[in-house]
């Protein structure tokens, strides 16, 4: 089995809020979603949310800016990694987001380690 990381982006925006049923309703697709790949022992990491607000970029010359590459519409929202036999079954996975009902995407990305020349 190979790893792969699934990076969750959107461009959701304050205006773009859902009501609380509308969120009850995002978070159970998640969670339903997730235990689907538990169920199935595709899960490896659970891996987490990543902030928004509390994120600095970093770029030569020791130049430090706000917030993760604010010139773009998107931004990265979380991660997990899931376990699959090829990149393709881990795509089919990833068809099952809930992001993708909110606009958002799932990128897939092989994780690799030294040995490895992927």
């Amino acid at each position: 089995m190979k790893e792969f990381v699934f990076i969750f982006r959107n461009s959701t925006t304050p205006a773009d809020a859902p009501s609380p049923e509308q969120m009850q309703q995002v978070i159970t697709d998640w969670m339903n979603w997730f235990g689907s790949l538990a169920a199935q022992d595709k899960l490896a990491n659970n891996g987490n949310r990543l902030s928004v607000s509390s994120a600095k970029t970093v770029k030569p010359d020791n130049i430090v800016s706000d917030g993760p590459y604010t010139e773009i519409k998107e931004f990265i929202q979380g991660y997990i990694i899931v376990k699959t036999t090829d990149i393709n079954e881990a795509v089919e996975l990833a068809k099952g987001c809930p992001i993708l009902k909110e606009g958002g995407n799932v990128e897939v990305r092989a994780v690799t380690t030294p040995d490895d020349q992927s």
